[in-house]
């Protein structure tokens, strides 16, 4: 049990909500879930009410654009991967802007590529953009920029996945909580989908190297890309920069409202303020 640590995230005002493809899709074909959708939305809008601050990180943007073009299997090549990105941004931009607003709520698009972060007045500048739309009561929606974001364009690198993207903002906004929603309940000591005697871990006070170790490369979504290493990625540069994590099961969204109320669901990572912590450090090597 650690009923003191979860209390503490009651108290946490600056929050970083990321949502992945698997929980924002209909298991079957892919498409947006627009009911889960809703529901988020609702969430996020509750936390505004009781004065958080909240940026949300989203996938979902290449789902929605193979909903879009009637495409029902995931895309093969970078070419495909940007199109698909192109429409879908589009798109599920427009979903959240329209179901903000029925909730009198305004959402802003923030599109980063890694190369925004790397270059130090950029990254400046986007620092002073998330400050200045958090202080206009704005929700700013995350996303890499995937339409121009590959390893394969010169100087334009990218996160890999939107679960270290999260956590890159989280350290860049000095955020208090960092929650990821994905298709698992937490941390365990082995992946549950192929072995049963895998242990859940409800807290991490320290990732060690052993811990590192235990993230192995695998999703078992047809539209996501972080595995369990990914999130244990994010979870380092969040505590060290100051920011307590969790990562818990986004099949029903209301989850979010339960961990901050102190409740134990998923696993929490708790901060440990590296005094050393560089973020462009763990951008040009952990990455």
């Amino acid at each position: 049990m650690n009923i003191e640590e979860r209390i503490k995230l009651k108290d946490k005002n600056r929050i970083v909500i990321k949502i992945g493809s698997s929980s924002l899709t209909h298991t079957h074909t892919g498409d947006l879930n627009l009911m889960k959708i809703e529901k988020l939305i609702r969430v996020i809008c509750d936390l505004k009410g009781q004065g958080k601050e909240v940026v949300l990180v989203s996938s979902g943007a290449i789902a929605a654009g193979r909903q879009a073009l009637g495409r029902h299997t995931r895309p093969v090549t970078i070419s495909e991967k940007q199109a698909f990105a192109a429409v879908g941004q589009a798109r599920l931009m427009m979903v959240y802007q329209k179901l903000f607003a029925e909730y009198n709520q305004i959402a802003a698009q923030v599109l980063l590529t890694k190369n925004t972060m790397v270059s130090e007045n950029s990254r400046f500048n986007a620092q002073n953009t998330f400050d200045e739309l958090l202080k206009l009561g704005t929700i700013p929606v995350v996303n890499e920029n995937d339409t121009v974001s590959t390893s394969e364009i010169p100087l334009v690198d990218n996160f890999g996945d939107n679960d270290r993207l999260s956590a890159v903002v989280a350290a860049l906004i000095g955020a208090d909580l960092l929650i990821l929603l994905s298709d698992i309940d937490g941390l365990y000591s082995d992946d549950p989908r192929q072995n049963n005697d895998a242990s859940f871990i409800s807290l991490v006070r320290e990732i060690t190297p052993e811990l590192m170790d235990m993230g192995k490369s695998s999703s078992g979504s047809d539209v996501g890309t972080g595995g369990m290493s990914a999130k244990l990625a994010a979870a380092r540069i969040a505590t060290d920069s100051g920011c307590d994590m969790v990562i818990a099961n986004g099949d029903h969204v209301e989850i979010i409202s339960q961990i901050l109320d102190g409740q134990e669901k998923g696993t929490l990572f708790l901060a440990h303020p590296n005094h050393d912590f560089d973020l462009m450090t763990y951008i040009n090597y952990e990455y």
